[in-house]
């Protein structure tokens, strides 16, 4: 008998992606956010969720995507690493998929640039592909050149 995994979903363009969902703290809707100077270009901002202050990472810049569309505000994915919060600002939420464990595959030799580090896997559903974000990976922004 297979395990199932849960995955909290989200969108890039039409890219699907997916976090596991024990990592998910909550979503929430576009945040104000407050620059920090000399941050790597990946770190948009701070945001206050609650009273607690949230580094917002842009997915689109950590995956090395185009820039989200002028008047498109993001959503928060707030994800707890290492029991840190982060926000992963994406375009799209999806909804929380259970899979089979049979069905995950490793990324592709042929996947380039900082997808390669950051996909940890995929999953072929029956109408589209869920890439699997490694969520220390994608919110380690140490050394990243600006």
């Amino acid at each position: 008998m297979s395990a199932n995994r849960q995955y909290c979903t989200f969108y890039l363009d039409d890219i699907f992606f997916g976090v596991e969902v024990e990592k998910v703290q909550e979503v929430v809707s576009y945040q104000e956010m407050t620059r920090v100077p000399l941050a790597p270009p990946v770190v948009r901002g701070l945001i206050n969720l609650r009273g607690q202050i949230v580094t917002a990472l842009d997915l689109r810049r950590r995956l090395d995507m185009p820039e989200r569309p002028a008047g498109r505000n993001p959503v928060n994915v707030v994800v707890r690493a290492d029991d840190v919060p982060t926000s992963l600002l994406v375009d799209q939420i999806g909804d929380v998929l259970e899979v089979s464990e049979e069905a995950f595959e490793r990324p592709p030799e042929t996947l380039r640039g900082p997808a390669r580090e950051l996909i940890h896997g995929a999953y072929k559903l029956k109408d589209r592909l869920l890439l699997i974000l490694n969520m220390e990976k994608v919110v380690s922004v140490t050394g990243e050149a600006e």
